[in-house]
């Protein structure tokens, strides 16, 4: 356990199977739970698909089953609404836990975070 817990806010902009940076993304948020840190993220560009529902992936660790994890651990997870409608993605299709917002709800993550990490 840490000495002083912290809060992170994590941007995740790259979808799930094209690069590594979400399931390690995904992975510190879970560390991070596990030692007694606060996590938010906010999924937003391609990020998007990090959230959807029925994530079976044959030559990658599933990304979704991880986004479970870190919410079933206290993460609160907000995805874009713009990146959602520009890509043709309904609420239907996220995970539980994950919730559609505004800049907005990312502004209020960030102003409330002792850390940002956006990639």
């Amino acid at each position: 356990m840490s000495k002083k817990a912290k809060v992170f806010t994590i941007a995740i902009g790259s979808s799930q199977y094209t690069k590594e940076r979400p399931y390690t993304l995904l992975r510190f948020a879970y560390t991070a739970l596990l030692e007694g840190h606060k996590v938010n993220i906010f999924l937003v560009e391609d990020g998007i698909w990090v959230g959807k529902k029925g994530q079976n992936p044959k030559n990658y660790d599933n990304v979704g089953k991880w986004l479970v994890d870190v919410i079933n651990e206290g993460a609160e997870v907000l995805v874009c609404g713009v990146c959602m409608k520009a890509r043709g993605m309904s609420e239907e299709e996220l995970l539980p836990g994950c919730a559609k917002t505004t800049m907005n709800g990312f502004l209020d993550m960030c102003v409330n975070a002792d850390s940002v990490i956006f990639c």
